[in-house]
Formats: C-alpha cells, structure tokens, sequence
C-alpha cells in the first residue's frame, strides 16, 4: 500500500472507532445513575458511621451534575467499545506483522486484559476502606463534604492505576522475550521488585489504611515472581530448542 492508502485506510479505522466510541457512551450515559450510586456508597458509609448526613457529595457548580455523569459516560463507553477499536488497531497494524509478532501480541492482549480488570476490582476493594479511613481524621461537629469532579477524579485514577500496575509484569515477560532480561535476570532483582511494590503500594492507599497496602502490595510481589518464573520456563524452552538444533558431534 502506498502512504496515501495507509492514511485512508487510518482514517477509516478511527472513524469506525469512534463511532463505537460514541454509541457506547450513549449506552453508558443512560447507566450512569446506577454507577454513581456504586461510587457513591463509601460516602453513604461513612454518613452512616457518623449517624448524620454531614458526608455528601457536593456539585459545586450549576453544571457539574452533567459534567460528572458525561466523564463517567466517556469512561464506561470507553470500555464498552473496546472490543471494536482494539479490533481495528489490530486490523491496522496486522498486515505489517510477522506470524511470530502475531501470535506474541495475542498472547500479551490475552494476558493483559484480565490483569487489568482483575486490578480495577482490587481498587475497588480498597476505595471503600480508604475513604472510610481518611473521613475518620474529620473533627467532630464538622461536614465531610466531596467535591464531585474530585472525589471522581480520585476514584478514576486509583482504578487506573492499581489495573496499570497489575499489568507491569507482562511487560517483564516481554522484557524476557524480546531478550532484554533473562527469567534469572529479572529474580535476581526480587528485593528491588518488593521495595517497589511496598512503596507503590504505600502511595496509592492512605497511610493509616494498613490493610489494604499489604494486600495491594503482596498481590503486586505475587505477580511479579509469576512473571519471573515464566519468564524462566521461556529461557529454558529457549535452551532446549537451540540445544537441538545444534549439530551432532562427529567422532574423531
């Protein structure tokens, strides 16, 4: 294909995506009242424990009632329509791979997808206790008040980052792949690996919410000695098969 083909065939793929993108937030609009009932239930908790109603969410503005359920709309479409524009970026970039590039790709989509999502449930596991726990730091006799935009900005980027983080080891595995690091390469650097995951573990949850930065932490040092350990079986597979395609030893 020549360039001006290449950039058609871009055009029509980004047209087709956001088109997906766009039905998928008309559908995610209509259930962004159930959703920001489901956001919204760490501060009915911590009203609760309270026994008042002095913790609410706050719209400070005459539009953020909309602006809210439209970045949630934009959010939830986004995941909605995935399955249409990751097919058309594969459909794009696909011709210009080998078979080998095809089947690795596979593998790490497969892998990576479940990683992801299995981190957003994690983060929405702890949500509830770090909110809980930071309102417990509210003097008494004085309102918890949430402002929307940023109570849903914190909740978006915990998600997105704890599911980023339950990621990382598949790009160790690449790493090993790619013949970067070899599976012993990445095991010797256990210790760092733990330090890492302790201290990103320490910055995404409260610091008096000691429950959940362990168990945010050792799920972290769990996959990460996943990754180095099929990133061993890789290597030795790797030995195996350049062993035999070595050429016999001939006697004297």
């Amino acid at each position: 294909m020549t360039l001006a083909q290449h950039l058609l065939e871009l055009r029509k793929r980004l047209m087709i995506a956001a088109i997906a993108l766009v039905v998928g937030m008309v559908i995610a609009f209509i259930i962004t009242g159930p959703v920001i009932e489901l956001l919204t239930e760490p501060i009915r908790m911590v009203a609760d424990r309270r026994g008042d109603q002095l913790a609410q969410l706050n719209f400070d503005t005459v539009t953020a009632p909309f602006d809210m359920r439209m970045r949630i709309a934009f959010a939830i479409g986004l995941l909605l329509s995935a399955p249409v524009w990751l097919w058309q970026v594969w459909a794009f970039l696909m011709p210009g791979l080998t078979r080998k590039e095809v089947r690795y790709t596979i593998g790490f989509v497969s892998a990576a997808v479940p990683l992801f999502f299995a981190g957003t449930v994690v983060g929405w596991i702890v949500l509830p206790h770090m909110v809980e726990i930071m309102a417990t730091f509210a003097p008494e006799g004085t309102a918890q008040f949430y402002t929307a935009s940023y109570y849903y900005d914190f909740v978006f980027k915990l998600l997105l980052v704890v599911g980023v983080s339950f990621v990382l080891p598949v790009f160790l595995v690449a790493l090993n792949l790619a013949g970067v690091m070899s599976g012993r390469g990445i095991l010797k650097g256990w210790r760092a690996a733990v330090l890492i995951a302790t201290l990103f573990a320490a910055v995404a949850t409260p610091a008096a919410d000691v429950v959940s930065m362990l168990m945010l932490a050792g799920i972290l040092i769990v996959l990460f000695f996943a990754a180095a350990g099929v990133s061993m079986l890789f290597d030795r597979r790797k030995r195996k098969r350049e062993g035999d395609l070595l050429p016999p030893e001939t006697g004297a």
